[in-house]
């Protein structure tokens, strides 16, 4: 499963290379905790369904395909599904904005406020799912499953350097490729500007349906988008759209809690979970066959640890303690019950536990200075 867990792999590094050299280089102030939800948005979510949505179209494509690129040479066939999944994406994308119900999960898309690569990776957990029915066309037509997903990696590979913070105009290619600058006017907190540009990969398709806008505001603006803050946790920032769009009551509190986690102690436990995710899509894939309870016993833990981080983040003594039972019950669960002597897993997990090691060692302390300055006189 190297082909799948090597560009979440690829991502993670780019997406913090480039974070610091905006840092290092360019001497600007770096949101790590932006970075940090954005990277922790729910990947390991997010492929759940993105593995139902490949399920769902090599169903499609094995039961009612069309076969109508059985004699077309393989050139030709990996041409039109490169073409018509841009396509496809583009009327998506289009509708992601103009329907409530799209938008809800479209939404935490746009709720990022800083334009760089790590933004390019921040999605609701349902957006898989929201793609299922615009690609099947494909699937039904004979595209190979093999072709579309390959086809949609570089695909979204593309996109993800849409949204570099340091690439500048690139020229000619401005009139073929969605690029940096096509994609910056998106993001823009104003309609007028965020209701163009839709294109995926290919910018003519926005030149041909009119929805195409060619610079910045030449005001001041700012990128995201307007109302309520989201949340800092990426369970409620994945739902409560979907919940407010339902109608249904719900309240949502980031008060600062007692807690107060140092920036290194919840960035380095994110890079920790991510790093776990591409351990678990290199052991697993999609791992939609024979699923047993180890696996999903792994999944839970894992999903669960970017909500925990953000509890940490907002000060929640109950998310520090879920963070020291992930930490601390991986490597117990897996590496001593278990007895998993894959490399990489024992790196992970060994790693992880000893990151809660840290923070319980680091909860005690606190615990008594705090201790010491009750027991000192008064007067």
């Amino acid at each position: 499963m190297i082909d799948l867990a090597f560009p979440i792999l690829f991502m993670l590094l780019v997406v913090i290379g480039e974070m610091l050299i905006v840092q290092w280089r360019r001497h600007e102030a770096v949101n790590w905790h932006d970075v940090m939800f954005n990277l922790n948005s729910g990947h390991l979510m997010l492929w759940l369904f993105r593995g139902l949505e490949i399920a769902c179209y090599g169903y499609v494509a094995s039961h009612f395909s069309l076969a109508l690129f059985e004699s077309w040479p393989p050139v030709l066939t990996w041409v039109f599904a490169l073409f018509a999944w841009d396509f496809g994406f583009y009327w998506l994308h289009r509708a992601h904005h103009y329907l409530r119900v799209l938008w809800a999960v479209h939404v935490v898309h746009h709720q990022g406020e800083h334009f760089n690569l790590s933004l390019g990776v921040r999605n609701s957990w349902y957006s898989s799912l929201t793609s299922i029915p615009f690609f099947l066309l494909l699937a039904v037509l004979g595209v190979p499953l093999s072709v579309f997903v390959t086809v949609s990696i570089l695909h979204y590979t593309i996109q993800l350097f849409n949204h570099s913070a340091l690439t500048p105009k690139l020229g000619l290619l401005e009139s073929i490729f969605v690029t940096p600058a096509h994609h910056r006017v998106h993001h823009v907190k104003d309609m007028a500007y965020s209701n163009k540009n839709f294109g995926g990969s290919f910018i003519f398709w926005d030149k041909l349906f009119g929805t195409f806008c060619p610079s910045l505001p030449a005001a001041p603006f700012d990128y995201g988008v307007g109302g309520t803050k989201p949340s800092a946790n990426p369970f409620w920032a994945s739902n409560v759209p979907l919940l407010r769009y339902l109608r249904l009551p719900v309240t949502v509190s980031d008060k600062a809690g007692r807690w107060r986690c140092s920036n290194l102690t919840v960035f380095s436990g994110a890079l920790l979970v991510f790093a776990g995710v591409i351990a678990y899509v290199y052991t697993y894939g999609y791992g939609y066959t024979q699923v047993h309870w180890p696996q999903v016993a792994l999944f839970s833990l894992l999903a669960l640890g970017p909500v925990a981080l953000a509890g940490m983040v907002q000060g929640r003594t109950l998310s520090v303690i879920a963070w020291l039972l992930i930490t601390l019950g991986l490597p117990l669960l897996f590496l001593g019950l278990l007895g998993w002597s894959q490399g990489y897993w024992q790196v992970v997990l060994l790693a992880l536990g000893l990151h809660g090691m840290t923070v319980l060692w680091s909860c005690a302390r606190r615990r008594s200075d705090a201790a010491s300055v009750l027991e000192q006189p008064h007067g």
